[in-house]
């Protein structure tokens, strides 16, 4: 088993309606500590909510080292704040910055950049609007007085870094329609440079069976050389579970149609795997091939050693008293044991520390 490339902390996991657990996750790299350097991955959940984690799990933020073993040395949750050096958001709703915007003129350890797609920074620009809140963002790199600063993602096949040894490449998703049009958020791959291992995060997506111009075919499409080798966490939001009616879905996912997108990964995982093989054999270059079209077979196993993790899940009130993702995941867990992808399904569930 290769070593982990990087250290997630769930401090919110959620997607409403309780605001105490809400998207957000902190990650580093994991051969470095949390005082060197912090990822915040969405901002929905903040210090309120790890100060609450942290008083039960007070030894979530341990730092590991090659030579003393565990360190117990402990932090506040302004503290592992203050380690932040920036945001990467997917889209600017409220259960995604919420945190970000009420903390920003509180954060320790200096001005912090926010990454994300261009519209995604014009949406929070209207948060920071010195009306709905002070304006403490800025998208000049020279304006040292402010807490925040602005850091535009291009939406393309490259990577940009935005971290220590981090990089990440941005690509588009649709989040269903409001009175604008169509919203946007993003998926991101973050990679770790050195070792050139990566995962996949997922803002909040539509299915692309339910929307006008496909976009989350782009992801899988670019995903699928990557599996499972040097791409093997993949994290996605469920928020609804099965039963819940397409037009009621604002723009998020439910098991089944969680369960159709893991289907075109592994349609995907094929296609490229046989257009390999077909080149190998070959023993030169060739174009593009047009495969027949799959059948379910094909896809069996197709996901093997990739790890799915299902976030997002609204924590909807029911009459026996189990959390919703407990439903959701287990919903999951079934349809892709029934289709025979292969892919492990896991819940994130507030509070946890993954290595990837």
């Amino acid at each position: 088993m290769k070593a982990p490339a990087f250290d997630l902390v769930v401090v919110g996991a959620g997607g409403g309606p309780d605001e105490t657990n809400l998207s957000a996750y902190l990650v580093k790299v994991h051969n470095t500590k949390w005082e060197d350097g912090i990822l915040a991955l969405e901002a929905g959940s903040g210090q309120g909510a790890l100060a609450r984690l942290l008083r039960k799990q007070p030894n979530l933020f341990h730092s590991k080292d090659s030579v003393n073993g565990t360190s117990h040395k402990s932090h506040t949750a302004s503290e592992i704040y203050s380690f932040v050096k920036s945001f990467l958001l997917t889209h600017a709703h409220l259960d995604h910055i919420n945190s970000l915007v009420v903390s920003a003129g509180s954060f320790g350890g200096g001005r912090k950049r926010v990454h994300g797609l261009v519209q995604t920074l014009k949406d929070l620009e209207l948060v920071f609007s010195d009306r709905i809140w002070p304006n403490l963002a800025s998208w000049k790199e020279e304006d040292d007085s402010s807490k925040l600063l602005y850091s535009a993602l291009a939406a393309d096949e490259n990577y940009a870094p935005i971290h220590s040894d981090v990089s990440v490449q941005a690509i588009p998703l649709n989040h269903g329609k409001n009175a604008l049009g169509q919203y946007s958020s993003t998926a991101f791959f973050l990679r770790h440079d050195q070792s050139q291992h990566e995962f996949l995060f997922f803002g909040d997506v539509e299915p692309d069976s339910l929307t006008e111009k496909p976009q989350t075919i782009n992801v899988w499409r670019a995903a699928a050389s990557k599996l499972p080798d040097k791409l093997s966490s993949i994290f996605i939001e469920c928020s609804w579970p099965s039963g819940r009616k397409d037009n009621l879905l604002f723009g998020h996912l439910t098991p089944e149609h969680l369960g159709d997108e893991l289907a075109t990964l592994a349609a995907e995982v094929v296609k490229h795997r046989r257009a390999t093989e077909r080149s190998a054999h070959d023993g030169r270059r060739r174009k593009r091939q047009k495969f027949s079209a799959l059948i379910e077979e094909d896809l069996h196993g197709a996901l093997d050693g990739l790890r799915v993790y299902v976030m997002h899940c609204k924590d909807m009130d029911r009459d026996d008293g189990r959390p919703a993702h407990d439903i959701i995941v287990e919903q999951c867990q079934q349809i892709v044991r029934d289709r025979r992808l292969g892919a492990e399904i896991l819940a994130v569930v507030q509070g946890m520390h993954i290595e990837i």
